[in-house]
């Protein structure tokens, strides 16, 4: 499940992490602002005047909210905890899309008092929606994408988006409700490996526009992977935003956050049984996206000076939890020689690790840190044990 570091993008100094690490203890979650800074660069040289909205679900953090929306970067948002995020850090109705395939009253309610864009994702809710609210209707192009099944959301068996056979009676009931239909929304899939699987689906909803008619935004989302090819991809976007005269909009969230950050950890030992184990202060609690759906990190070693000494030995990267499956990488190749308190980096981890961080176990969640150019910011302290047990002592 993890490969060896062969990326050349590491956002981090080995000295900017041992230090990290001695100063706050691990497990722990480094960032660094350059490498965030440097990815929402790329999408905007590739994308152009395409509007950016970033997917809030892949690291959620306040000071990373704060720092987007200070470049111009929108929220898309999935739950009213998201919501009110972006109200937490400012954001205005008109930075702000609402999204989801169930959403709540209260989540209605409060995009609808903030005059937030809705993304309609099923034909119900032209009759949910608040009453002149301003929307894009997600399309479901029934297309197979490469990518794990858990993240392939455009397949015709997902629960995600309108079938376009139900589109033209929809956009019947938006305009009865008196509702303003922007544009249309399509987003595939996540950590997309083949940049074909775009072109494919930006091709099947430019044909919608013989339904729809012209329209303001066709909304792409995100889901490219990391090494993908953004000039094409955005190439491809634009040719399809012309059928509709529209303006293309992107969702970015782990593209632009994942090579920012890392989460370091320490060795406790190693094993063998049938297999040979490196054991670990993190694990599933810390970073679940290995066991959830097979995803790969590379992994760096910051062994202690001398260790290995150019061998190499191969093992599984085994966390500390009770669970046959918490392992964040299997048969990694690493140097040989760690003791108990080295060091390992787990890269590409600054979405979706920190985000869905559990108490699982009663094990506190790990702090996080940005590296800022010049110093450590601590953008979450880590928990305590008594963070933990508050809400059960004091339920009221």
């Amino acid at each position: 499940m993890t490969r060896t570091d062969t990326d050349p993008h590491v956002p981090l100094t080995d000295d900017q992490l041992r230090d990290a690490a001695r100063r706050f203890g691990t497990p722990l979650y480094a960032y660094s602002a350059a490498e965030l800074d440097a990815a929402l660069a790329r999408v905007r040289v590739a994308f152009g005047d395409a509007r950016v909205w970033y997917a809030m679900k892949a690291n959620p953090n306040l000071t990373l909210l704060r720092r987007l929306h200070r470049a111009g970067v929108g929220f898309e948002c999935v739950s009213l905890g998201e919501l009110g995020r972006a109200v937490h850090v400012g954001a205005g109705g008109d930075e702000v899309i609402v999204n989801g395939p169930a959403k709540t009253d209260e989540e209605y309610a409060l995009g609808g008092q903030l005059g937030a864009t809705f993304i309609v994702d099923r034909v119900e809710e032209a009759a949910l929606l608040p009453r002149g609210s301003r929307v894009l209707v997600r399309v479901n192009p029934g297309l197979e994408v490469s990518t794990h099944d858990h993240l392939a959301t455009g397949a015709a068996r997902s629960k995600f988006g309108v079938r376009p056979l139900d589109l033209p009676g929809l956009l019947r009931d938006l305009r009865a409700g008196g509702h303003t239909l922007r544009g249309l929304h399509l987003h595939v899939g996540s950590a997309v490996r083949d940049a074909a699987d775009f072109s494919a689906a930006f091709a099947r909803v430019a044909e919608l526009s013989a339904v729809t008619g012209p329209l303001e935004v066709l909304d792409v989302g995100g889901g490219w992977g990391l090494d993908a090819d953004l000039h094409g991809i955005a190439a491809r976007a634009r040719e399809a935003a012309a059928a509709f005269g529209a303006r293309v909009w992107v969702e970015p969230g782990r593209y632009l956050v994942a090579r920012s950050g890392v989460l370091l950890t320490r060795v406790m030992g190693r094993k063998t049984t049938g297999r040979t184990f490196t054991l670990l202060d993190a694990g599933m609690t810390e970073l679940l996206r290995p066991m959830l759906y097979g995803a790969q990190h590379p992994v760096r070693a910051l062994w202690h000076e001398g260790a290995g000494e150019g061998q190499e030995t191969r093992s599984d990267l085994a966390g500390p939890a009770c669970e046959s499956g918490d392992l964040l990488g299997q048969d990694v190749p690493l140097p040989a020689g760690a003791r108990r308190g080295d060091l390992l980096t787990v890269l590409e981890a600054g979405a979706y690790g920190a985000a869905m961080s559990s108490n699982y176990l009663t094990r506190p969640r790990p702090a996080e840190v940005l590296w800022d150019g010049q110093d450590w910011v601590t953008m979450r302290r880590r928990e305590s044990m008594a963070d933990i047990w508050a809400a059960e002592e004091n339920p009221t």
